[in-house]
């Protein structure tokens, strides 16, 4: 009977090279060159670690709540920072000089865009409607507990209200266009002016006048998207209401003047509140802004062409302090006299558009690497063009630009600094107005390592998530 040959077992790697020794000798030690660069390098964080931990942990004051606290440990010998300063300072670097009484209205607006964000910024963990009416729920439960009834009314509205939009719909326009009835775009055009016309005189008859016009635009943008669109998903009318719906809810809120509301200037606005706000703000009209200029760029109609690409070079070619400085002193000359813009609304249009101008050339670059058989392939199914872009290039185009845009994004939440040239004070200009204190002068480097790590912190989760999206996303064109 033969016997059956049986491979002898593979012998085990050497030692060397596998584990903690064989990873060392593989990526710090596989060369004299790397060898030396990594005794360098060991040597530089050797002399710089320690004594920033020591100053900044081990050394430092924490407690107390005045200055005499960090007079009496420098006088000890303690040459550790005062970490005292950052927390009598706290309110202001977060809300600014906003009233104290009404800060409350700042802690409800971002409550709701947290729990607004959590279904939208994490689909994957939330994929049924049940979790995100869970999430809802939770949110409503939040809301009330810290703010009262009227804004958990307001919470349950906007978080249910998706739900309810689903499940509507009105897409008889289209079909009626595309049966040959003219008629009908006329017909849901006039549909949607009467809904804002009315929602528009119902709300000054109502006595909120300032209110009329954002929230009846609302409206009609949601009666839009009813008569014109079918039947949307859950998280596609969760986007539409973060922008139409809490937009409105947000600049009230803040604002006030409306609902007994006590009105807040924009000037008081400032800290992380304004860097947030101006940050927000600027991505979210930035990158619709960005996508109709690549579009732009990109069309055979040589005047819409010609414009998106003068706008597009001449915002790139100047930088954005004169952008700001146009939009908070130049602009307003050209203006007729009864007509004013507050500076911060300014200031947002100014950075919208100057990234929108800078995100567009990254989409163009991703329209150029969509393969030219997607084209023919929506065109020969007969679409449109809008419907050939929306549905197969510009999903495509956006999942391959992402690192690009979250550069942007980065750049845009960094530069929110630069509004200190108009008398605005975000975080990094409330930290310098903290340290011109009499009370608290001479802390110069905690202010500076507090407003440090907090952008930090922000532009590493927008990085991190960046690299999530484009994880998973990733294809491979051949």
């Amino acid at each position: 009977m033969a016997k059956q040959w049986k491979p002898a077992p593979s012998r085990p790697s050497p030692e060397t090279w596998t584990g903690i020794v064989g990873w060392l000798r593989i990526n710090l030690f596989s060369s004299p060159a790397n060898t030396l660069l990594t005794i360098l390098g060991a040597g530089l964080l050797l002399a710089i670690i320690p004594p920033m931990v020591r100053w900044g942990v081990f050394d430092a004051v924490w407690l107390g709540d005045s200055r005499a606290v960090c007079d009496s440990s420098a006088a000890a010998g303690n040459g550790g920072a005062c970490w005292v300063f950052v927390k009598v300072r706290l309110d202001m670097f977060l809300y600014g000089f906003y009233p104290e009484p009404e800060r409350w209205r700042i802690d409800l607006m971002f409550t709701v865009l947290g729990f607004s964000l959590i279904p939208l910024l994490a689909p994957d963990f939330f994929r049924t409607g049940r979790s995100q009416a869970l999430v809802g729920g939770c949110g409503v439960a939040v809301v009330f507990l810290l703010f009262g009834a009227l804004p958990a009314v307001f919470m349950i509205g906007y978080t249910f209200a998706p739900f309810l939009f689903e499940r509507v719909s009105l897409w008889h326009t289209p079909q009626q266009i595309q049966a040959g009835k003219r008629s009908a775009a006329a017909t849901g055009a006039i549909g949607v002016f009467a809904v804002v016309a009315a929602v528009y005189w119902s709300v000054r008859l109502a006595g909120v006048e300032t209110a009329a016009l954002p929230v009846s635009l609302s409206a009609g943008v949601l009666s839009l998207c009813l008569l014109f669109f079918g039947r949307l998903g859950l998280l596609v009318w969760r986007w539409i209401f973060l922008f139409c719906v809490f937009s409105v809810f947000a600049f009230f809120m803040l604002v006030g003047g409306i609902l007994g509301l006590p009105e807040v200037e924009t000037h008081y606005w400032g800290g992380l509140f304004l860097t947030l706000v101006v940050a927000g703000t600027g991505m979210g009209t930035a990158l619709p802004v960005s996508i109709l200029l690549a579009l732009g760029r990109r069309s055979e109609l040589p005047v819409v062409k010609t414009l998106c690409v003068s706008f597009i070079e001449f915002v790139r070619g100047v930088p954005l302090v004169s952008v700001l400085f146009m939009a908070s002193v130049m602009f307003p000359l050209f203006l007729p006299e009864n007509v004013t813009f507050d500076k911060l609304l300014r200031a947002l249009i100014g950075v919208a558009f100057f990234y929108a101008a800078y995100m567009a050339e990254v989409i163009r670059g991703g329209l150029q690497a969509i393969p030219k058989g997607q084209y023919e392939a929506a065109k020969a199914l007969g679409w449109t063009y809008w419907k050939m872009m929306g549905l197969i290039i510009m999903p495509q185009t956006l999942r391959l630009v992402i690192p690009g845009l979250a550069n942007n994004f980065l750049s845009l939440l960094k530069d929110t600094t630069l509004v200190a040239v108009i008398g605005l004070l975000d975080l990094l200009g409330i930290a310098k107005a903290a340290m011109a204190d009499s009370e608290w002068l001479g802390f110069t480097k905690e202010a500076y390592v507090f407003a440090g790590v907090v952008f930090w912190i922000f532009c590493f989760g927008i990085s991190r998530y960046s690299v999530r999206l484009e994880k998973k996303y990733h294809t491979n064109y051949q």
